[in-house]
């Protein structure tokens, strides 16, 4: 009776264990890109600040931004447009750079 339980015991335990190890699975498209070797729009492009650059070093590489906007949330994120793309900053540091050449603007305010 005894080993009747923990047999029971052992195959539920057993089942929640592997039962749990389950995961699904995300398939995404592959990217295209719009013209041969050129990076899919809104990529990171390689004339465009890579990640871990100091504000100081982009100003001083890319030149001033043609607009900063101001930081927002915490921690605190500030953008600077450049023409045709848009770095991210974290604190001081480049968190990713977007491609902005052909992407539709949006409708203006009446």
């Amino acid at each position: 009776m005894r080993t009747a339980v923990w047999g029971t015991a052992l195959m539920l335990c057993l089942g929640l264990f592997l039962g749990s190890a389950a995961a699904d699975t995300l398939s995404m498209p592959k990217a295209s890109s719009t013209s041969a070797g050129a990076p899919p729009h809104g990529a990171s492009r390689p004339d465009m600040p890579k990640r871990g650059l100091t504000m100081k070093a982009v100003r001083k590489r890319y030149g001033a931004p043609q607009r900063r906007i101001p930081p927002v949330g915490k921690p605190p994120i500030t953008r600077w447009v450049y023409p045709g793309y848009i770095v991210y900053f974290e604190h001081q540091y480049v968190i990713h750079s977007v491609d902005t050449r052909d992407q539709p603007r949006p409708p203006s305010r009446p």
